[in-house]
């Protein structure tokens, strides 16, 4: 194990504590005291995850959240905080972080959650390279082509993996990594209803340890983007039991 993690935190014994059990884990360890060195550290590294608080000296940390995710989708981010309001998580998550820790914490709780957020991204970034390589071999009819490009389609819904690029009716998209994610899952189980743990063990990790009611606000979010303006409507409520994509009623 050697993947290489950010710790941007203004508590010095908090800091201490995360960098001395993450390098028991095997993990290469980067420190900063603010937000301003926090986003220097970041541009200067190579990081396969950061651990962000959000009361920082300098930067907040959801201002070095909002300049990471302008230029690197991809890295995972875990937010830390005092707060513990549904809304605020809510909000870190929305912004782009992978996951939202309150403090006070448990330190294997968070080990958990870095794990679980290394595989996530491990495996997103090998269905990249599966989606590029495919692109390259993809054959001449036009459905064929699609498949083979990474697009996922439900009626005039069309998202690309590899590129990351969704739009509908010929309108682009913008949706958060969180929420990519989530419609990745939801189109790629057509017609299929899940439930709300499944789709969290899916698109969150089975080590999130958070509230399944977070799918309901992303649901929602996703809802708004993908379906409001558009017919016929895509994403279904099963009442009961969760939620599923599919064209028709």
């Amino acid at each position: 194990m050697n993947e290489a993690v950010l710790v941007i935190e203004d508590e010095p014994k908090i800091a201490r504590l995360l960098e001395l059990e993450l390098q028991y884990e095997g993990y290469q360890v980067g420190k900063a005291g603010s937000g301003t060195e926090g986003l220097e550290r970041y541009v200067d590294g190579q990081w396969d995850l950061i651990l962000l608080d959000v009361m920082l000296p300098g930067l907040s940390g959801i201002e070095v959240l909002r300049r990471i995710r302008a230029k690197d989708a991809m890295v995972p981010i875990l937010m830390l905080t005092a707060k513990d309001s549904v809304e605020d998580k809510v909000s870190g998550l929305d912004l782009g972080a992978n996951d939202y820790i309150t403090k006070p914490f448990r330190i294997e709780e968070l080990l958990a959650r870095v794990r679980a957020a290394l595989r996530l991204s491990a495996a997103s970034a090998a269905a990249r390279s599966s989606s590029s390589v495919t692109r390259v071999t993809a054959e001449s009819s036009e459905h064929t082509a699609e498949h083979k490009t990474g697009w996922l389609t439900a009626g005039n819904l069309k998202l690309n993996e590899g590129t990351r690029e969704v739009s509908r009716d010929g309108k682009p998209i913008e949706l958060t990594p969180r929420e990519f994610d989530l419609l990745v899952y939801l189109l790629q189980n057509q017609r299929q209803v899940l439930s709300r743990d499944q789709i969290v063990q899916a698109v969150w990790g089975y080590d999130y340890y958070g509230d399944t009611n977070v799918v309901d606000v992303y649901i929602r979010y996703v809802r708004k983007k993908v379906d409001n303006g558009f017919t016929p409507p895509l994403i279904h409520t099963v009442r009961g039991v969760g939620y599923v994509l599919k064209e028709q009623v």
